[in-house]
């Protein structure tokens, strides 16, 4: 994204979603432009450029804003074109001051490593009361209007693991996170991770990601500290750790969105994919809301030398990836979202609503309050304006996905199926706003996972019995 403020351009990298700061007393505003998410420190690349660079989603409002994490910074001053006049003999410049040191990044103590021996290293795990064992009871809406409440049960004795990997939410004042479970980690597995217990054992590592404080750093130019490598070394350590202490031969699920999706895109790539007992145990990875590069119609090759792309619920092994937008409202040009930069290469799409292809109606388990850390909130979902007491809301038949590729894109096409006689609204938050403005580039970034919440969880399961031997009929082929 670049931010325009006054003569001077600031052009911010994105890495991941995260939560609201305020930007209004900045004076900046907001137009698109190219970004990656790799990082904060932006840092001259030893190799070829990184195909899998994402972008996030910001919507601002009175008092914050959605802000997405960012690689780093880069300022451009315009400078005013000057006319140039005949002189036979050319006046001396005039003295001008010495340039003002540049600054140095502030210098903080060394975060300790994580110690994924302990309980405390870990967001989530299971046989406790933590951010992944609170209520995900559900208001299903049917199209006349009539409701009724479906209360989440957990399995007692899960068959398969679910390994989990948060995106970028720490409000920590260091470049890098403590390892203190926090209230922003703690909403973040409760709507993305959560629900997955209703099937597996959930693990979630805690660790040293950058922070939003490293955020505000590259935004208004100051020099940062952040190392992005810790992130994904703390998470490799975090799984290592898992195998031996907890895995005992059985399957896992991996899931990621955004940041998390991309860490574990490299943990599969760099790790997994080239151990041969570890690749074994891979019912499959959900890397949502990152760009997974694959050649043009095929399903392996580019980001993954030999794990596939899903193509079925009885495939396992296999990768299940998207990026969403509006059906209306496709990846304009300019998005990272939907594009990769390996030559050749395209970016995946795999709908959890029709592994096979098509098009299909989704099992979308949305927050009841809107898209969640967004401001922008959502309306009454019925219309009469009756209110909804649970935390999350279904709508069945009211949302469709199906898989797109447009203009060099491959996306999550996103419609809502409208209706007159639909006692619900047709209004679904998700955008990603700034000053009242859709930004297009970036989609439906912030309702990646719950617009599919419901396949994907119902295919985990499924995908999970497919890899014991024992596949079970799942709702979606």
């Amino acid at each position: 994204m670049t931010f325009v403020k006054r003569s001077i351009i600031v052009q911010v990298r994105p890495l991941l979603i995260g939560l609201p700061i305020v930007l209004a007393a900045t004076g900046l505003s907001a137009a698109p432009a190219f970004a990656q998410d790799d990082g904060t420190a932006p840092a001259t690349p030893a190799g070829p450029a990184d195909p899998a660079a994402d972008r996030t989603s910001v919507t601002v409002g009175v008092g914050g804003v959605y802000m997405p994490d960012y690689e780093g910074s880069n300022f451009v001053l315009a400078m005013a074109a000057m006319p140039a006049t005949a002189q036979t003999s050319p006046t001396p410049p005039p003295s001008l001051p010495a340039a003002p040191p540049v600054p140095t990044a502030p210098q903080f103590a060394p975060i300790p490593a994580p110690d994924y021996t302990t309980d405390a290293a870990w967001l989530c795990r299971p046989g406790r009361q933590d951010a992944c064992a609170v209520d995900q009871d559900v208001t299903v809406i049917a199209a006349n209007g009539k409701r009724k409440i479906a209360r989440f049960q957990a399995e007692k004795a899960p068959a398969f693991d679910c390994f989990y990997v948060y995106p970028t939410v720490s409000l920590d004042p260091t470049p890098n996170s403590d390892l203190d479970i926090g209230p922003e980690e703690k909403a973040v597995a409760a709507s993305q991770a959560a629900r997955f217990a209703q099937h597996c054992r959930v693990f979630a590592p805690m660790y040293r990601q950058a922070t939003l404080t490293a955020l505000r750093a590259a935004m208004t130019g100051q020099p940062t500290t952040a190392d992005r490598n810790l992130a994904y070394l703390d998470v490799q350590a975090a799984w290592h750790e898992y195998l031996a202490r907890d895995n005992a031969g059985r399957g896992v699920v991996l899931i990621g969105h955004s940041q998390g999706a991309r860490i574990l895109k490299r943990l599969l790539a760099e790790v997994i994919e080239k151990d041969a007992a570890m690749k074994r145990k891979l019912v499959a990875a959900y890397l949502i809301g990152t760009n997974v590069a694959v050649p043009p119609g095929a399903d392996v090759g580019g980001d993954f030398k030999t794990i596939k792309l899903c193509r079925s619920a009885d495939d396992y092994g296999c990768v299940v990836t998207y990026v969403s937008f509006r059906a209306d409202s496709p990846p304009p040009t300019d998005a990272r979202f939907g594009h990769v930069e390996m030559p050749g290469m395209v970016a995946a799409c795999t709908n959890p609503a029709a592994l096979g292809g098509g098009r299909a109606t989704a099992d979308a388990i949305l927050s009841a309050k809107g898209a969640m850390l967004s401001l922008e909130q959502q309306g009454p979902w019925t219309k009469d304006g009756a209110p909804v007491t649970t935390p999350f809301v279904s709508v069945p038949g009211m949302i469709s996905t199906e898989c797109v590729s447009s203009g060099g894109a491959g996306y999550l096409a996103v419609s809502v199926n409208a209706a007159p006689s639909d006692a619900r609204t047709d209004t679904l938050t998700g955008d990603v706003v700034v000053n009242g403005q859709v930004l297009k580039e970036w989609g439906l970034h912030l309702i990646d996972m719950p617009v599919v919440m419901g396949d994907l969880v119902d295919l985990s399961d499924a995908q999970a019995g497919a890899w014991r031997g024992v596949p079970r009929k799942s709702k979606r082929k």
